[in-house]
């Protein structure tokens, strides 16, 4: 398959290998990376990177041109091409913070979920300070955007794509574009039609680009239009243009054209596409939105990118593109000739679609569970997934699409209900395929809607469960005093709620919180608030384990005596319950703080008990860690030849595990502990 450049605005202008035109704009550009900047002509060094605009309107071919460029010179970077798109197909621009962070994911560059925009684009610029890369900032709607995003490397270029001046960024090098030239124009539209129709009337084909004003999505359409039709001229098509040439540009005077040749059904998705999250469009979604077959709306969309009227995506996965410069023409037919409702039902039944996929795609990671396999066996066809390899590909295809029809969904505000089972079956799914921390970054911005869904519709419960997500997030990237403020105010709203989850769980966070900043009284008094709450409701299991981080709490504190109370009553609680791995562990830590105490004997008697216990419960590398313990301790008493005996065998423990554990069964057992603890909670169990 060979290399095409593709407009941000709709235009295709390169195929078969080839470059269509600009060849006077794309010289200049190349000489304007040789040329001296400002800086370096007053004496100075330049203090970031050169930045080459091209300006011009959707649809240009301004990206095509970009692509072309980039494709050039890529050589002279070392360190590679980066890409990113700044603006929504509707033009509504991304967060400076979104832009960062895909550019850091394509450096495999690790960043903070939830990290403010300007920790964001201090860290690229940092990633960026020794390296020799090339980014490509497509559809900028603002200078602040590429301003936010320029390396401080004078060695990186930055090719920014916009459709008008970038004012406020110094010594940036502008390409403004126009009309193709008409023999590119006629060598773009003899790629449709065949170079037979151009040939045997060159003055009807040039009078054409002269309609279309060289404008090439607009000759795309046209082109697409007249392949479509082998036995009309192109004479006529110039011609019908020109009678309607006080009808808005030439790129919707095409379209009209084109448009309404189209039969209704199809006229009608079309339409409907301007629905679609952040312009792309697979199959199922153009299904949804139309109420057709999937295999229907495939076709359909084929025949839409032969038109010139959507772009075929590059993906494991049938996935389409809504062209930008088309998009407010879809916009203004959808919200002209379809009533609200009829729009809203079709949101709607996107929504839904989408909401059983993500369903079927997390279901398919569980076929160790007959009722999960019941559940995916209970779908229809047209929503399952063959394997779970087919499933991780599409929600990889589909992760902007999902995260922009969530955000959509709850700016939208009349589809709450459906917000709120996209965003925790996306969360879910996320988890369950890429894990916690692979999946933290998004998991941070879908709890920050449903935080937006709940406060604006009063609810307390499902305010509850986003704070203490957020707050989670934050506590695992650092941002502790962060996460303390939002437990704060989710144990406000789980007590305004009367959630005893949300509120015991809250508390508990608290006093956690607290003990990661070093407040030890205010730990083990949030956890003794939240140990009262537990032993009132009888929760044994939990009432024993907040035994255990009360002890810790004490520990810290050097209040040795109170841990070895507490621990002790962690111990019977854990002996009543059963649990015998629990038992264990308890009893490693007893014997820990006993050593910090200075008792070596009670030490030594308590860890060989623990020894036992975790034999028992099977737990390999915690006797290991126990045979350690002891091994330290008998040389604290002065019996070195039994300590080595003890670490000989705490060896030969870690040896036999390392020889049995089977490669990546960690990998299997932690998405379900991950999706455990990120559960949204407000979701009806169905879901």
């Amino acid at each position: 398959m060979t290399d095409q450049a593709v407009d941000a605005g709709g235009v295709r202008l390169s195929g078969e290998g080839r470059f269509l035109g600009r060849t006077r704009e794309l010289k200049e550009l190349l000489a304007d990376i040789e040329r001296a900047g400002l800086d370096t002509l007053s004496g100075k060094k330049a203090p970031r990177a050169r930045v080459l605009l091209i300006a011009g309107r959707p649809g240009s071919g301004r990206t095509a041109l970009a692509e072309e460029l980039v494709r050039a010179v890529a050589d002279r970077y070392d360190d590679g091409l980066l890409r990113a798109r700044l603006s929504e197909p509707d033009g509504t621009p991304v967060p400076v913070g979104n832009s960062a962070r895909e550019l850091l994911t394509a450096l495999d560059v690790a960043a903070p979920a939830g990290a403010a925009e300007d920790d964001l684009t201090a860290v690229l610029r940092e990633a960026l300070a020794d390296r020799r890369s090339l980014l490509l900032l497509d559809d900028a709607v603002a200078a602040e955007q590429v301003d936010a995003l320029l390396p401080d490397a004078p060695q990186c270029l930055v090719v920014a794509v916009s459709g008008g001046p970038l004012t406020g960024i110094a010594d940036v090098r502008p390409c403004t574009l126009g009309g193709l030239d008409t023999k590119a124009a006629l060598e773009l539209l003899s790629r449709h039609t065949g170079s037979v129709r151009i040939t045997v009337d060159p003055r009807a084909a040039e009078g054409l680009v002269e309609e279309c004003q060289g404008h090439p999505a607009a000759l795309m359409l046209a082109g697409g239009w007249l392949a479509a039709r082998p036995k009309a001229a192109v004479a006529d098509l110039a011609k019908h243009l020109h009678t309607e040439s006080d009808e808005g540009s030439p790129l919707s005077r095409v379209f009209k054209l084109v448009y309404t040749s189209l039969p209704a059904p199809a006229a009608r998705i079309l339409r409907l596409l301007s629905l679609a999250p952040a312009g792309l469009v697979d199959p199922h979604t153009a299904s949804a939105l139309a109420g057709c077959s999937v295999s229907g709306a495939r076709s359909t969309l084929d025949d839409f990118v032969a038109l010139g009227l959507l772009h075929a995506v590059e993906s494991p996965l049938p996935q389409y593109e809504v062209p930008g410069c088309l998009y407010p023409l879809l916009k203004a037919l959808a919200d002209t000739q379809d009533r609200p409702a009829e729009l809203q039902l079709a949101r709607a039944r996107m929504l839904e679609r989408t909401v059983r996929l993500l369903q079927s795609s997390r279901a398919i990671t569980e076929t160790d569970s007959a009722d999960a396999r019941e559940k995916l066996q209970g779908m229809p066809p047209s929503v399952r997934f063959p394997n779970p390899r087919a499933a991780e590909d599409w929600l990889r295809a589909r992760r902007p699409a999902l995260l922009a029809a969530a955000r959509h969904a709850v700016a939208d505000g009349e589809l709450d209900t459906l917000a709120r089972r996209l965003m925790s079956q996306f969360v879910r799914a996320m988890v369950a395929h890429f894990g916690m921390k692979a999946a933290a970054p998004d998991l941070y911005d879908i709890h920050g809607l449903v935080l937006d869904v709940a406060e604006r519709r009063a609810l307390p419960r499902e305010r509850a469960a986003a704070l203490l997500n957020l707050a989670d997030l934050d506590a695992q990237t650092g941002r502790t005093r962060e996460a303390l403020t939002r437990y704060r105010a989710a144990l406000d709203a789980g007590r305004e709620a009367n959630d005893p989850y949300a509120t015991g769980r809250a508390m508990e966070s608290v006093g956690g919180a607290h003990l990661e900043l070093g407040d030890y009284d205010r730990a083990a008094d949030w956890f003794g608030r939240a140990l009262a709450q537990r032993l009132a409701r009888d929760e044994r299991a939990e009432a024993a384990r907040l035994y255990g981080r009360i002890a810790a709490a004490h520990t810290y504190a050097g209040r040795y005596g109170e841990a070895v109370r507490n621990w002790r009553a962690a111990l019977a609680g854990h002996r009543k319950n059963g649990d015998v791995a629990a038992h264990a562990r308890a009893l490693s830590e007893l014997a820990r703080v006993q050593e910090y105490a200075g008792h070596p004997e009670e030490c030594l008697r308590t860890c060989q008990e623990a020894v036992e216990w975790a034999r028992r419960a099977e737990d390999v590398r915690l006797q290991a860690a126990l045979q350690l313990r002891l091994a330290d301790t008998l040389d604290r008493l002065g019996d070195p030849a039994a300590a080595q005996l003890h670490r000989g065998a705490a060896e030969r423990l870690l040896d036999e595990e390392v020889s049995e554990e089977e490669p990546g069964s960690q990998q299997v057992d932690e998405p379900k502990q991950d999706a455990d603890a990120c559960e949204i909670r407000s979701t009806s169990a169905e879901d």
